[in-house]
């Protein structure tokens, strides 16, 4: 009589928690490289001052826990939570509010709570809100695309970069050129068409879809994106239900392009920190939906959120105050969407006792 062999469903890869970090540092490559072309070196000197805080933030916690230093930090989490942090900040920021953002994401939003897999929250959304809640002017002084610097006006070396920075290196006071984003035009427009608003504002007239830089920045992302998912790093579930969500909720309310539009769709997919937060953020494992079908519901709430406050909120981008109000719902979303366990033939909620 032949045997039948039945093995359990288990992933053979030799994937680990450090390699898929350094994978997902490896995707925001492509999104760096448009920032720093379109928007000079500012986002890299954020990442430059956030990672080195974030790495001694986590030496720290190591060792006053009394754990393996080298262990946690080979794992590159904490390097993760301080590149997204630095990606979403304003390039050019003083250096204080990036090393306040990182310090409180580190050492409140994840280690508080027991650190990776135990935080409840993103981690580096909790320290962009908490700097944006705390200093808006700094957080909403975003960088003039190179290409639209006054006519004399050089964009800024990387040593000027180091000096606005770092104000403490320059003996004369240099300041940054800034101007609104695409979003924030959107929002405080109320007398151009958008058809007036693309040929008169030099910062859509000289764009394709979503203002210059910003369009290309996200296109980036997109392509890190694709590459983690080409990796099997996440599944589709999450990035796709949240960009389709928020395409839907902008083609239904589009009116055309009158003074009062929020925006094409296109705008909205391309502008902001959409796609850094599609593909890096709802994405994160440890703070999101487990199963497929919650990741959807997940993912498609989060879309919904940020087009609400980009469109009727005080935030023209508002990403990371969606993702921290679904990482509250994540828990009863599980509740409801467990999966079926490997041998049942029904699923269960969470709550519900084993007979």
């Amino acid at each position: 009589m032949a045997l039948l062999k039945l093995t359990s469903p288990h992933a053979h890869a030799a994937q680990n928690t450090g390699a898929v970090m350094r994978l997902v540092l490896l995707a925001t490559i492509p999104g760096l490289l448009a920032l720093t072309v379109f928007f000079g070196w500012g986002s890299l000197i954020n990442i430059l001052i956030a990672g080195t805080v974030a790495v001694c933030c986590e030496a720290l916690v190591m060792r006053l826990r009394k754990r393996p230093m080298m262990f946690y930090l080979r794992d590159c989490s904490a390097l993760v939570t301080a590149v997204l942090l630095g990606l979403a900040l304003p390039p050019l920021a003083p250096w204080w509010v990036v090393v306040i953002g990182t310090g409180f994401a580190i050492l409140i939003a994840k280690h508080l709570y027991g650190g990776l897999g135990y935080n409840p929250f993103n981690p580096a959304m909790v320290g962009y809100v908490v700097l944006l809640i705390s200093f808006p002017v700094q957080m909403t002084a975003w960088a003039t695309p190179l290409p639209l610097y006054p006519e004399g006006v050089s964009a800024p070396s990387f040593w000027e970069s180091l000096q606005i920075v770092f104000p403490v290196l320059s003996p004369e006071n240099i300041d940054a050129v800034t101007a609104a984003t695409p979003l924030d035009t959107f929002k405080h427009n109320s007398s151009l068409l958008v058809t007036q608003l693309y040929e008169k504002t030099p910062l859509f007239s000289q764009a394709h879809w979503a203002g210059l830089g910003w369009e290309w920045v996200n296109l980036g992302f997109l392509a890190g994106g694709i590459l983690l998912l080409a990796r099997r790093v996440f599944t589709w579930h999450a990035p796709v239900a949240m960009l389709s969500s928020l395409a839907l909720c902008a083609a239904l309310f589009y009116d055309s392009g009158s003074s009062a539009s929020h925006g094409s769709p296109l705008m909205h997919l391309l502008s902001g920190g959409t796609m850094l937060g599609a593909f890096f953020i709802v994405t994160d494992p440890v703070t999101s939906a487990t199963s497929n079908r919650g990741r959807l519901i997940y993912g498609a709430l989060i879309g919904v959120l940020i087009f609400i406050i980009r469109s009727w909120g005080s935030y023209p981008d508002a990403v990371a105050f969606a993702v921290l109000l679904m990482n509250f719902a994540a828990p009863l979303i599980d509740n409801y969407t467990l999966p079926r366990t490997y041998g049942h033939t029904k699923s269960r909620r969470a709550t519900e006792k084993k007979e």
